[in-house]
């Protein structure tokens, strides 16, 4: 096993060259490179979720590499099957640095960077098994709910192996999924597999857990669409994993002939959400001592204290090329940590009253803090602030 860490002169080039702009997006993004990496902050749980997975006997002779966080485009998409048309390749989900490097999207970006290296190359050659853990911040433009952050981690891991060694079939990603399953829930942990479909891989599936205990399962269910009730339990997937398609080793110059594999990678908070019955996804970043001391895998996380919401609403008439993630991005930018969701009441049409290519859009702020209870005289500079922006930036007519 080694460790392994990519040193990108391109990345520093382009950080470099970031510091050098000022736009809105330019300045979100520089804060988004700043932030603390959770997975290697001793006291996160997401770190501890790390060290959890790494010990896991069947990885234990498997690298762990670190990769750039700026990345080629075309690496993070083409290279793995992403379609032309597919929705990470805009603008309005991803963050562009420049036009051809993104802020990474996924993990699963690792594939490229650890068949880089020499000593990967050379065992390769010799028809050797290879396979890594990579885990980090991503950033993906998104919602803002109590479950959902444009900055948040994954974790991915692959295992290559000649053919003429081991074909690898549903049962060998079966088997990887519950060793993780059981390292971050416990033994006794109740799961089941479903198929899925991912760019890269094929056949796919995905794991879900049954978060049965009432409390846990409202939590577990309000922040996935997909948590389904069956029997009395509550289901809600955590997991996915696959076989490595033929084409994406052919992209990244290993011969599909020879090698096949599979691959697994997931989000980190999702797991710690379910695991700690967290109620806001906030709580991961919060410095408050009474819910750091709390924030432990398998410890069921008690409410510090519910303070009280303040919500403003705002209506504007805009474009109809306005996109709503992009809003998003500015609430956030200056609402930071006190926005708790945004959520949409209202979006209609009326060429006669508005103008042609013209959208009307009301929008409700919840603002709420996990560590006191906020003030009118602190939102409204904010608030403020939004509305002047929202015509700024947006061409918007604020109603």
């Amino acid at each position: 096993m080694s460790d392994i860490k990519i040193k990108s002169e391109e990345e520093e080039n382009l950080k470099l060259q970031l510091e050098n702009c000022h736009d809105a997006e330019s300045e979100r993004m520089k804060r988004y490179l700043v932030m603390p990496d959770l997975t290697r902050t001793k006291e996160s749980p997401l770190a501890e979720m790390v060290d959890r997975i790494t010990e896991i006997e069947s990885f234990a002779d498997f690298d762990h590499i670190e990769v750039p966080e700026i990345v080629p485009a075309d690496v993070s998409f083409d290279l793995f099957n992403f379609s032309p048309e597919h929705p990470a390749r805009s603008k309005s989900d991803t963050y562009y640095v420049d036009g051809k490097h993104i802020l990474r999207t996924h993990t699963t970006v690792m594939w490229y960077y650890y068949l880089q290296n020499e000593k990967v190359k050379e065992r390769i050659a010799k028809q050797e098994p290879v396979g890594s853990l990579s885990w980090g911040k991503v950033y993906r433009k998104d919602e803002i709910d109590r479950f959902h952050m444009n900055v948040f981690h994954q974790m991915d891991g692959w295992y290559l192996v000649p053919k003429s060694q081991k074909v690898i079939t549903v049962d060998d990603l079966q088997k990887v999924l519950a060793d993780i399953a059981q390292a971050v829930f416990g033994k006794n942990v109740k799961y089941r597999f479903n198929t899925d479909t991912f760019p890269y891989t094929d056949p796919s599936i995905e794991m879900e857990i049954d978060v049965s205990n009432p409390a846990q399962s409202n939590s577990a269910d309000r922040h996935s669409e997909r948590g389904r009730t069956l029997s009395g339990a509550r289901w809600v997937e955590v997991l996915g994993a696959g076989v490595v398609r033929g084409s994406v080793l052919k992209n990244l110059e290993v011969d599909p002939d020879i090698y096949n594999g599979w691959a697994f990678g997931f989000g980190l908070e999702r797991l710690a959400i379910v695991s700690m019955e967290l109620p806001d996804i906030r709580l991961l970043w919060s410095k408050d001592e009474r819910v750091k001391r709390q924030l432990k895998l398998g410890n069921k996380f008690k409410e510090v204290s519910k303070y009280p919401p303040i919500t403003r609403d705002i209506s504007f008439i805009v474009k109809n090329d306005f996109v709503p993630n992009n809003y998003f991005d500015l609430i956030r930018d200056l609402g930071g940590d006190l926005v708790e969701q945004v959520e949409l009441l209202d979006k209609y049409e009326n060429a006669e009253k508005f103008g042609k290519d013209k959208i009307s859009y009301t929008y409700r702020i919840v603002y709420r803090s996990n560590e006191r209870t906020l003030t009118t005289d602190e939102i409204d500079p904010i608030q403020d602030k939004i509305y002047d922006e929202t015509a700024k930036q947006f061409g918007a007519e604020l109603r």
